[in-house]
């Protein structure tokens, strides 16, 4: 749907939910081993899956640490685990919380947040990766503190904004901790659990692949409190948030978004063995430095919120060489901007959308509206970074390889025509004539769909530019997804088979280590142009 007609329900857009990967021996492993189910709900709206749900099986609370143990990295590299999964939520406010930061650089300190009807709980600070099969390793663990219920939250009259604003429960410093995605467990004493997520970045990417978590996105989903920017506690959109906060947890499990559709991408990067570097889209906005020299910049599954800096900087950087891959659908689709403030947290995320002309930001920054970035005052389609651009919610259908000598599809023994079903969804991109794109550009999967009665295409596509820089886009937002396919692992995987997530994950390879050698052009054949026959010279 486009903007005008959002609404949203409180059910699965997606059906979904799945996107832990899903087995011990990671992507396309046996997935024999019984792991926490996790149901992500979605929103009917046009940008997609909705502020998630998760059904949780029981688990129990794991002793406390050792005294001895709470520098667990130390000099050594940190031992993988299976024991960072969640354990029984509990009811709604049995234990949860946020931190002050979305991200820390190694051995900075943060605050954490936790409101609790228990006595007393511990944290446990999961680092998300590859270690010899296992997905986690444990690098940090808390003393026992005592716990406390928080609260109430306040609701700004203007924006709709919820803010805990909570005391510290704990002050924790990040020393020894590698720079990488985190989950933060809290364990109360009830045995019931909750995540926070935090990125530890990094501070250069220099010769490496940088992945950039959507913690903008997650917020925008998040309906903590009943609002989010999709619709207000009554459900509707007319009363949705303007604004979101970060001080504040996030709702059902408290990762949702990170679990579904980012964590399966970083293990099977760190799997894959490249130089890696981590950073947030929001820290790419206050500092582009950090995407100096890397070979690649990654956009995990669902990154649709991002400010106009965060676009010129990334876009800054495929013009001096770093290779962009897009794994997933609606990438850079919301323009928003960060709201100004005095505090030490992370600055809320504003967005108005289809009333952006209700901004007051706006009379002085008349080319600053916060809704889609193809829409409104300073109109500027994603196509001319993507290379595809959005167009459609909910559809379900095959993936179909268009050109299958394409480099990204090397070993998968594809065929012209061959289908991957389910892998299409919730949410779709194509290669759209008449759109802003690049002047070389090569489909190479065009997969034919229905949304909403309209017949389309859902494309994947490759380009180059000048600077010697190749942008991958998967045009489908299960492309993380599919890296779990046939598990039956932590929720619904879409009817996705093991085939699936066998080709999703060479792929994903090929595109990871291919980009990591450097700009593409002096490594990949270039791109063939084909939109022309695909689309009739412009026909949709």
């Amino acid at each position: 749907m486009r903007s005008g007609e959002e609404h949203a329900a409180r059910g699965g857009a997606d059906g979904t939910g799945p996107a832990d990967p899903a087995d011990p021996a990671g992507p396309g492993g046996p997935g024999r081993r019984r792991v926490l189910r996790v149901a992500a709900s979605g929103l009917v709206v046009v940008a997609s899956a909705g502020c998630g749900g998760s059904p949780h099986r029981a688990r129990p609370t794991p002793p406390a640490p050792d005294p001895g143990a709470y520098r667990l990295t130390g000099h050594a590299a940190p031992k993988g685990t299976d024991d960072w999964r969640l354990g029984p939520i509990g009811p709604p406010h049995a234990i949860e919380g946020y931190a002050d930061r979305v991200s820390v650089l190694p051995g900075e300190t943060f605050g954490l947040h936790v409101s609790t009807t228990a006595r007393a709980f511990r944290v446990s600070a999961f680092r998300v990766g590859w270690y010899d099969g296992k997905q986690a390793a444990l690098v940090w663990a808390s003393h026992t503190v005592a716990g406390r219920r928080q609260g109430p939250y306040s609701t700004a009259l203007d924006t709709r904004m919820i803010h805990a604003g909570w005391d510290r429960s704990l002050e924790i410093a990040a020393d020894g901790w590698p720079a990488g995605a985190y989950l933060l467990r809290l364990e109360a004493d009830s045995g019931h659990q909750r995540y926070v997520p935090l990125v530890v970045r990094s501070t250069s990417a220099h010769g490496r692949t940088l992945l950039m978590h959507a913690p903008a996105t997650w917020q925008a989903y998040n309906d903590w409190g009943g609002n989010c920017l999709y619709y207000g506690a009554d459900g509707s959109y007319a009363r949705r948030a303007y604004e979101v906060s970060f001080e504040r947890p996030y709702a059902k499990s408290g990762a949702e978004k990170f679990l579904v559709y980012e964590r399966a991408a970083v293990v099977l990067a760190e799997r894959s063995g490249i130089p890696l570097a981590y950073t947030t889209g929001m820290d790419v906005h206050r500092d582009p430095s950090v995407l100096k020299g890397a070979t690649t910049a990654v956009a995990l599954g669902h990154d649709e919120y991002w400010t106009p800096e965060q676009r010129q900087h990334v876009t800054a950087a495929r013009d001096a060489g770093t290779n962009l891959a897009f794994l997933g659908a609606n990438t850079c689709f919301r323009r928003v901007r960060l709201a100004a403030t005095t505090a030490t947290a992370p600055p809320p995320v504003v967005c108005y959308k289809t009333d952006f002309y209700a901004d007051p930001y706006l009379a002085d920054h008349p080319h600053m509206a916060t809704t889609d970035f193809r829409s409104g005052p300073g109109a500027d389609p994603e196509s001319s970074l993507t290379g595809v651009l959005y167009e459609g919610f909910p559809t379900d259908a095959p993936y179909v390889v268009e050109n299958p000598d394409h480099w990204a599809f090397r070993g998968t023994g594809v065929r012209r025509g061959e289908s991957f079903a389910h892998l299409v969804g919730v949410e779709y991109d194509r290669v759209t004539p008449g759109s802003p794109m690049p002047r070389s550009i090569e489909v190479v999967a065009h997969s034919p769909l229905v949304c909403h009665g309209k017949h389309s295409h859902s494309d994947s596509a490759y380009y180059t530019v000048p600077s010697g820089a190749g942008v991958f886009s998967t045009g489908t937002m299960r492309w993380v997804e599919g890296l779990m396919a046939g598990t039956g692992l932590d929720g619904r995987d879409h009817k996705m088979d093991a085939r699936t997530r066998g080709f999703v994950t060479k792929v994903t390879e090929n595109v990871l280590t291919g980009f990591a050698e450097g700009p593409a052009v002096r490594h990949q054949p270039a791109p063939r142009e084909n939109v022309a026959s695909l689309y009739g010279g412009g026909r949709a």
